[in-house]
């Protein structure tokens, strides 16, 4: 997200398309926030203390929760997008912002009571000390635990912003502390126009990566301008018409495994030497003098907690990357059923491409694999060996 203003809608919000009963909220809230540090009475029931972000993947839900930071901490009022305050919380560099984003599989209570710790000082700027904490629903029971003592008695310059799914994902104590703000899917329209707008994109590759990415505008942004991107989706769409007996399955479902793989690894590899090499620095390794032997000692400990955060990172990211591939089979089986039934609905594939697939098959067959994909994706979360919920899944496929 950039801090440029676009016509439609000024400021740190210009990045969230179609919601703008959300943006709406958000404003109003900030105005609140800025009428109690100034002693004038707000609106009645403007801001809050603790806020929970929900929508579906694309919708912008990190990206609405960093906007209504950056307005809270505007130094202009209301998140001009403009001034350094602004700048620096779209960077995640502002000194009153703590932003957490689980790495791993699970993020667990020794994190979240360091976290607590660290949101109860007070901001250095005397406006807000803002927690952003994407991916929220990844607290296990204890974590949560620890994190709703902070959500029931905030220090009172702390705004906690939790982000997650649906509000279902998070414990039932949580969210009925937090004020809801609901996001929708926004339209493949209104995506476009910000790809053309912000990102200089020509129109029709716009809408055409914004079909695709059904609403996510990061991701339409990807497909229209990293080739790669482009290129592991096209990878993915080959598999419906090439799983035609068991020897094909079996290979497709081993390439979507492996290409997960190789993704999370050249992801992970640009994050890990850095991490390991800042640790090294900071236990002393290349130094001399007094207490670097007892420090460097001390360093086995510390990197062997690195390496196995780093290791469950991968694996998160792997499983991430092979879960937007399912997401990508189901969305070209649900434009196939879409076709089969005569549906009047936007489809995110060019219908040439669905066309032979459709008239070979019926409309149960059609349901009967994607529920082979959703089951896949169960398996997954479910830490089964994805190679062997893969295989599941394009043998159904192959069947139907």
């Amino acid at each position: 997200m950039t801090g440029t203003p676009s016509a439609q809608d000024p400021g740190v919000f210009g990045d969230l398309p179609g919601q703008d009963a959300v943006v709406a909220q958000l404003r109003r809230a900030a105005a609140g926030a800025a009428a109690l540090l100034s002693g004038r009475p707000p609106e009645p029931g403007a801001m809050t203390h603790a806020w929970l972000f929900t929508g579906p993947p694309g919708s912008g839900r990190s990206v609405a929760a960093r906007a209504f930071a950056a307005a809270l901490l505007c130094g202009d009022g209301g998140g001009c997008g403009e001034c350094a305050s602004c700048r620096q919380v779209l960077a995640g560099t502002h000194a009153d912002l703590l932003l957490v984003r689980p790495e791993g599989l699970s993020y667990g209570v020794k994190q979240t009571r360091e976290l607590v710790l660290r949101a109860a000082g007070k901001p250095t700027g005397g406006r807000w000390q803002i927690v952003l904490f994407e991916d929220a629903d990844r607290c296990t029971e204890q974590a949560a635990n620890a994190l709703l003592k902070a959500i029931e008695e905030p220090a009172p310059q702390t705004v906690w912003l939790l982000c997650a799914p649906s509000a279902e994902d998070l414990v039932p104590t949580i969210r009925s502390r937090c004020r809801m703000v609901t996001l929708v899917v926004p339209s493949s329209e209104a995506v476009a126009r910000v790809l053309t707008e912000r990102d200089g994109i020509e129109p029709a590759s716009a809408l055409a990566a914004a079909r695709a990415a059904q609403g996510h505008v990061g991701r339409a942004r990807r497909l229209a301008t990293d080739a790669s991107a482009a290129k592991r989706r096209a990878d993915v769409l080959r598999v419906p018409a090439a799983v035609t007996s068991l020897g094909p399955a079996l290979s497709a479902a081993a390439t979507l495994v492996r290409t997960a793989e190789e993704e999370a690894k050249a992801v992970t590899e640009d994050l890990d030497e850095p991490e390991r090499e800042a640790l090294r620095r900071a236990f002393g390794e290349g130094s001399s003098g007094k207490g670097v032997a007892k420090a460097m000692r001390g360093m086995a400990g510390a990197m062997k907690d690195l390496e196995d955060r780093q290791k469950s990172r991968a694996t998160r990211v792997k499983r991430d990357t092979l879960d937007q591939a399912l997401l990508e089979l189901a969305l070209f089986y649900r434009d196939i059923l879409m076709l089969q039934l005569g549906a009047d609905t936007e489809l995110a594939h060019p219908e040439s491409d669905l066309r032979k697939l459709a008239s070979s098959s019926t409309p149960d067959a059609t349901l009967r694999r994607l529920q082979a994909i959703m089951h896949c994706r169960e398996l997954l979360t479910l830490n089964v060996a994805p190679l062997l919920a893969a295989e599941e899944m394009t043998l159904s496929l192959a069947e139907g």
